[in-house]
C-alpha cells in the first residue's frame, strides 16, 4: 500500500493564502482603513462645526457629571463624567461609513448581480422552452411512426 504524505504546515498555510476570499478580505480591510480617514475628516470638517454652531466646537465636549463636583478637563478632570459626546460622534461616525459603504458598494453590487440572474434566468427559461418544443417534436414523430407501422401491418 502507498502511504499518502500528510501535506506540510506551510504547505497547508500557502493554500489558505491562496483562496480568494482570504485576498479579498485583506484588499476590504485596507480599503476600509483608508475609507475610516474620509469619514473621520468629514465628521471633523462638516460635522462637528454643524454641531459647533449649536453648542461646543466638538462633540467631544459634551459630557455629563454624575458624581460632583465635576471641574476640569483631561487629567485634571475631577468627579465622575459620562462622556457621551465621543460615544455619539462614535456613533456618528459608524452611521456615515455604514451609509456609504451600503449606498455606494453594496447597493449597486446587489442590483447588478439580480439583473445578472433575471438574465440568466432569461437566458434558462428560453432553452428550457426549446428543449420542450424539441421534446414535443419527437414525440409527435414517434407517434407518426407507430401508426405508420401499425397501419402497414393491419394493411399487409
Amino acid at each position: 500500500m502507498s502511504e499518502k504524505k500528510a501535506p506540510s504546515a506551510m504547505q497547508g498555510f500557502k493554500a489558505f493564502l491562496m483562496r480568494g476570499n482570504v485576498v479579498d478580505l485583506a484588499v476590504a480591510v485596507v480599503i476600509g482603513a483608508a475609507f475610516t480617514g474620509i469619514v473621520n475628516s468629514v465628521v471633523k470638517g462638516v460635522i462637528n462645526p454643524v454641531v459647533g454652531a449649536l453648542g461646543t466646537q466638538s462633540l467631544e465636549g459634551y459630557s455629563s457629571c454624575i458624581k460632583g463636583p465635576c471641574t476640569g478637563t483631561g487629567a485634571s478632570a475631577t468627579g465622575v463624567r459620562i462622556l457621551w459626546g465621543s460615544v455619539l460622534g462614535a456613533t456618528l461616525n459608524f452611521l456615515i461609513t455604514a451609509a456609504v459603504v451600503y449606498f455606494l458598494m453594496v447597493l449597486p453590487m446587489a442590483r447588478f448581480l439580480a439583473r445578472q440572474e433575471a438574465r440568466r434566468k432569461a437566458k434558462e427559461g428560453t432553452h428550457e422552452v426549446i428543449e420542450v418544443t424539441e421534446l414535443e417534436v419527437l414525440k409527435e414523430i414517434r407517434d407518426a411512426l407507430v401508426t405508420q407501422r401499425s397501419s402497414g401491418r393491419t394493411g399487409s
